[in-house]
């Protein structure tokens, strides 16, 4: 271990402080305790000890910092600042919290250019999202290093606060950290005894070392404030080699710097910024703001020299390997976080959805399957044209059928001694499993996807919004789409859920009628690069809807929206639908006459990226009777119906009963569809 540079480390750590002092007075906005609590951890981890480099902040093997008490932004970029990193100026500290600024209230991977590894913002997320880049890591040392050229050896640092600690999805992850044995996640627990509204003491009382003791984490227990204790604390996590995951307990005092309100709830938010003259002035600041000192900056622009010498010996490494391992470095030149060019990368790609499609056999005339058994099917072929893709599950592969290879044998699961396996058993544990999921996009390297039922999405939701709101490109494979799943009763049947994730800006929710168009959907999935798509999957078997062409049906899922049926005659009449529900779609316009159009709309989202002229010519403006039906609640239905239509679906919960005898009792029939448009033609 390398000497401490304590004196200027000091003075940085004053400095970081100055600055979040005088952002948060500035905005009137924000939170200081964390800023000003753990500056001296900042000042230790990018004035000396993480791995990274401002000048190439894409570096694959950077150490990767997340700020999972994303509330204390203004710690992440005060440091961000002071090492360096080009877009993070003084003038967008200035901006703090300002409109189109890019140091927004919490760290936001699409806001601030460099430096922001993933979106933390509910607690507990960033915790998650550190344990899937943890994973991401081991896949990626176990997929591309070789004997000779180990191109990935990068630690995964988090810092967490009690509130992170008291959140469900954080245990969720943890606990799935120690079992992964990921001992490349470095855990700092900023402990300082307050939470936002009293002293922590209020609302716990555990052992947090004997609890991560229990679930297989190394624990260690440093004053926060000491730079060279938690350095040793660090370098001792770094080297453990004991096969598990590290927690350093940091005891610090919340607010440290502003007397008025160290040590209490009050640091926790603003109330300390009013007194920012005093505390520059104990700090050994100016009375002006934003004061950076020209030592400070010395000392980091040779920090950095360092840094990028650092990187350049990586570079010089990873094109030896290139050069040796052109196969492998053709796939990774397909993952996100590629180090050549956005052209190269470009160039290298061999899946576009034609391609795609070739893989994937028309399924037989008379299959009649559940959309999930065809998700199954169709996810094979797709796995083997796409290295990068990774599976996973809540501890539901025996339903939800997304388990890449052969599941009776199980022989490629992701666990210690095999990183290389490409299914994840998350174990009961949704909302960590989707959180995870984020982490292993943000990483860059792998494609993820998970599985569990759609009524738990509900679960996941957090993360799912999280995930679109930092354009991630993760994939949900949920199946039990429905009241189709009968006899498990309204708390397993899915009404109000799939228009409720319809409405989650840059989600693509795709609801697939048939096998073929579930092709279309699981190649839709993976063309979506800027964000998330949700496979919402039925369990019970529908029809192949073979009277539609299957490059209609493919190709149409792709679209979000197609002509089904087209009418013969001059229009009347268009019947819209999504999922299972289109062959009642369908088999009503056989009675309803040549004049009548049907319409699937498996992705509402798709359909809306469609130029106007295509969404015009699918549904005419001239023709306003309409028909929708889907087993869900009607809302998201109105701007296809318009106020002339009839919207048919189920606006009340399900019930306890075989899922043919449910959809019959709850209107999901064609001749309800019938006896509609009948209404309307008569109006």
């Amino acid at each position: 271990m390398s000497e401490l540079p304590r004196e200027i480390l000091a003075t940085a750590a004053n400095v970081a402080r100055g600055l979040a002092i005088d952002a948060v007075h500035a905005s009137q906005s924000g939170h200081l305790g964390l800023p000003l609590g753990c500056a001296e951890i900042g000042a230790v981890l990018y004035g000396h000890a993480l791995r990274h480099c401002p000048a190439h902040p894409e570096w694959m093997n950077r150490d990767r910092f997340v700020l999972s008490a994303g509330h204390g932004s203004m710690f992440l970029y005060a440091w961000l600042h002071l090492s360096g990193y080009r877009e993070m100026t003084l003038d967008q500290i200035k901006r703090f919290r300002q409109l189109g600024s890019e140091t927004p209230g919490h760290p936001e991977l699409t806001h601030t250019p460099q430096g922001i590894e993933v979106t933390t913002g509910p607690l507990g997320q960033g915790i998650a999202n550190a344990v899937g880049m943890a994973a991401s890591a081991k896949m990626a040392e176990a997929r591309f290093n070789t004997p000779e050229h180990a191109i990935f050896d990068h630690h995964i640092v988090c810092l967490a606060g009690d509130g992170c600690m008291q959140e469900g999805v954080a245990m969720e992850a943890i606990a799935f950290a120690g079992h992964q044995k990921l001992d490349n996640l470095i855990l700092i627990y900023d402990s300082n005894a307050v939470t936002l509204d009293a002293m922590a003491k209020e609302t716990q009382s555990e052992d947090v070392a004997k609890r991560f003791e229990a679930i297989e984490f190394d624990v260690q227990t440093v004053e926060g404030h000491e730079m060279d204790t938690f350095l040793t604390a660090f370098e001792r996590a770094r080297a453990a080699g004991s096969g598990k995951p590290q927690l350093i307990v940091a005891k610090t005092l919340i607010g440290k710097g502003i007397p008025e309100v160290a040590g209490t709830q009050k640091a926790h938010g603003e109330g300390g910024a009013k007194f920012a003259a005093a505390a520059r002035k104990a700090l050994g600041l100016p009375e002006a703001p934003y004061y950076v000192p020209d030592d400070v900056c010395a000392f980091f622009k040779e920090h950095e020299k360092g840094l990028d010498a650092a990187y350049q010996g990586w570079k010089a490494k990873f094109d030896a390997w290139k050069a040796k391992n052109p196969k492998l470095a053709e796939v990774l030149a397909d993952s996100r976080a590629s180090a050549f060019t956005v052209a190269e990368a470009t160039k290298s790609r061999t899946s576009s959805a034609t391609a795609l499609f070739g893989a994937i056999p028309e399924f037989a005339a008379d299959s009649k399957i559940a959309t999930r058994k065809a998700g199954q099917d169709v996810l094979q072929p797709l796995a083997q044209a796409t290295p990068l893709l990774i599976g996973g599950s809540a501890d539901l592969y025996g339903s939800t059928l997304n388990y890449i290879g052969d599941l009776k044998a199980g022989d490629d699961d992701f666990k210690p001694g095999h990183p290389t396996g490409r299914n994840i058993r998350f174990g009961i544990r949704e909302h960590g499993m989707c959180s995870i999921l984020n982490g292993i996009a943000a990483h860059g390297i792998f494609r993820p996807s998970g599985a569990t039922f759609l009524v738990f999405a509900d679960y996941c939701r957090a993360a799912i919004r999280l995930a679109a709101l930092s354009h991630l490109p993760v994939i949900y494979v949920f199946t039990h789409d429905s009241i189709g799943v009968g006899e498990d009763g309204p708390t397993h049947q899915p009404v109000e859920t799939i228009p409720g994730l319809r409405v989650i800006p840059n989600l693509d929710v795709i609801r697939p009628a048939d096998p073929e168009e579930t092709a279309g959907a699981f190649v839709a999935a993976l063309e979506h690069t800027d964000g998330p798509t949700l496979l919402a999957l039925t369990r019970q078997a529908v029809p192949l809807l073979k009277e539609i062409p299957v490059k209609t049906r493919r190709e149409g899922a792709l679209l979000g929206g197609y002509v089904a049926k087209k009418e013969t005659a001059p229009l009347e009449l268009i019947l819209l639908s999504a999922g299972s529900e289109l062959q009642h779609a369908m088999k009503a316009a056989e009675t309803l006459g040549p004049s009548t159009r049907v319409v699937s709309i498996p992705c509402f989202s798709r359909f809306e990226r469609q130029p106007a002229a295509y969404r015009d010519e699918v549904l005419p403006k001239s023709c306003r009777k309409r028909v929708s039906i889907e087993a869900t609640v009607t809302s998201t239905w109105a701007p296809y119906v318009g106020i002339d239509g009839i919207a048919l679906g189920i606006n009340r919960f399900g019930m306890s009963a075989p899922g043919g005898e449910v959809m019959k009792q709850l209107g999901m029939t064609a001749e309800h569809v019938i006896e509609a448009a009948k209404q309307l033609k008569g109006s």
